[in-house]
């Protein structure tokens, strides 16, 4: 059930309120993680798109690691139990618009309905439709540039604690597929340590992505 952090008792709690009231609260680590594995796993599956499969491998990364559910309200910590995802999607007249979808640990389930989330907002005519809801972890894509840091456009009160994650193209070294990926997080409620923890995890899972799928379908069965 979702709840509010007991702060008295935070082991965070003198770095929360240093960092609570900032300007710019924001810290943002880019790096590249190497996909060789996780592109043949996906390229093994028709039809199965990569970037569906990446969203789903970073979002279940961020459930497990507790911070990236944590959320401001009025200056109180919101953990919620599940946070889902929310992407930018582009259109045929190159503009943009998002796509929200629920997180769900099934792989097959949650790519066939972000998928349909995704292919509602490329073909519809409605508007760009930000979301007021921050129980999601804000991604895009940039499959056109192999950064190397990355900044986002901010206004204060939406989505002022939720996550950010950029992915960008994929670049060949040394016989290895390697995927840049940005992070942005809100240093009242995380740290360094808790993103290297994000990234670590999603590496290791990027390595075995057979392993860390089927787990769920022998779970079910």
């Amino acid at each position: 059930m979702d709840h509010y952090l007991d702060l008295e008792n935070w082991s965070r709690r003198e770095l929360f309120e240093f960092f609570i009231d900032y300007e710019n609260p924001y810290f943002n680590v880019c790096t590249s993680l190497d996909v060789t594995r996780f592109v043949a796993f996906v390229r093994a599956k028709p039809g199965l798109k990569i970037s569906l499969a990446v969203h789903y491998f970073a979002l279940r990364v961020a459930n497990e690691i507790e911070p990236f559910r944590y959320r401001l309200k009025d200056k109180k910590v919101v953990v919620y139990d599940v946070v889902n995802g929310g992407t930018t999607v582009l259109l045929p007249n190159e503009s943009f618009a998002y796509a929200y979808f629920d997180y769900q640990r099934d792989f097959e389930k949650f790519v066939t309905d972000m998928g349909k989330a995704v292919d509602e907002i490329r073909t519809g005519t409605g508007p760009l439709k930000p979301t007021q809801r921050d129980d999601v972890i804000y991604h895009t894509t940039l499959p056109w540039i192999s950064f190397t840091s990355f900044a986002h456009a901010r206004t204060p009160g939406r989505g002022d604690s939720v996550p950010r994650l950029v992915f960008g193209k994929f670049t060949d070294e040394n016989d290895r597929t390697m995927l840049p990926i940005s992070v942005e997080v809100h240093h009242a409620l995380m740290d360094g340590l808790h993103v290297g923890r994000f990234l670590s995890r999603l590496q290791e899972v990027l390595f075995d992505p057979e392993s860390f799928t089927s787990s769920v379908s022998e779970a079910r069965a």
